[in-house]
């Protein structure tokens, strides 16, 4: 009796588990939270040695006078816009709505696309004006710490689309439904990274 009690239970919480858990899927969400946190311990590293050399202009260009918050905010409204778009997918994915899954994936890629614009925009300008990686150490921090975040969001961008791929020709299974949820993920991991560049960059040097 109350074997088949248990039966019961499992069965139930079996059907109200989503798609990309399934016992697979389970150990592969695992390990992706794993390799966020390592990739949490790099970002802390370039924080710290961008809080340590900031200071160090070596008579060169203070970042607080290079720093303008218009294009800045219009990428961070951009990147946390995405990361509202990015959830929608999933949540279309629970649904089982895959032209709402992939819908919401592409407005996601191309609100990071624009972030990408708005970014190389910044950097070839201050290059421009003789703000380059070499000049300085406070430079060479922050195109370092920014940079490293860009080239993430880049890579999520090619990620999603390589999903959105898999999406078209495969559907949502338990496979597409795991790297759809894990893309969002890396996405939203991203997003917490930017504000705290947003912040800790941007905003304090402007202030300061």
């Amino acid at each position: 009796m109350a074997l088949a009690q248990h039966e019961v239970v499992r069965a139930q919480t079996e059907a109200n588990r989503p798609l990309e858990y399934d016992e697979d899927g389970q150990r592969h969400i695992l390990g992706f939270w794993l390799f966020l946190a390592t990739d949490l311990v790099l970002f802390a590293c370039l924080f710290a040695t961008y809080q340590v050399l900031v200071t160090h202009t070596d008579g060169g260009p203070v970042l607080s006078e290079l720093f303008e918050l218009g294009g800045v905010t219009a990428e961070t409204i951009l990147l946390l816009t995405s990361s509202f778009t990015g959830g929608l997918a999933i949540y279309e994915m629970r649904r089982g709505n895959l032209r709402g899954l992939i819908g919401w994936l592409v407005f996601t890629v191309m609100l990071g696309l624009a972030f990408i614009g708005i970014e190389v925009y910044e950097f070839v300008t201050f290059v421009g004006e003789g703000a380059t990686m070499q000049r300085s150490a406070a430079l060479s921090a922050f195109f370092t710490l920014v940079g490293t975040h860009g080239l993430h969001v880049s890579f999520g961008i090619l990620w999603m689309i390589s999903v959105i791929v898999q999406l078209l020709r495969f559907g949502i299974q338990p496979v597409t439904a795991r790297k759809a949820f894990i893309a969002g993920l890396y996405w939203h991991f991203l997003d917490v990274v930017w504000v705290f560049v947003f912040s800790a960059v941007y905003l304090m040097g402007v202030l300061g």
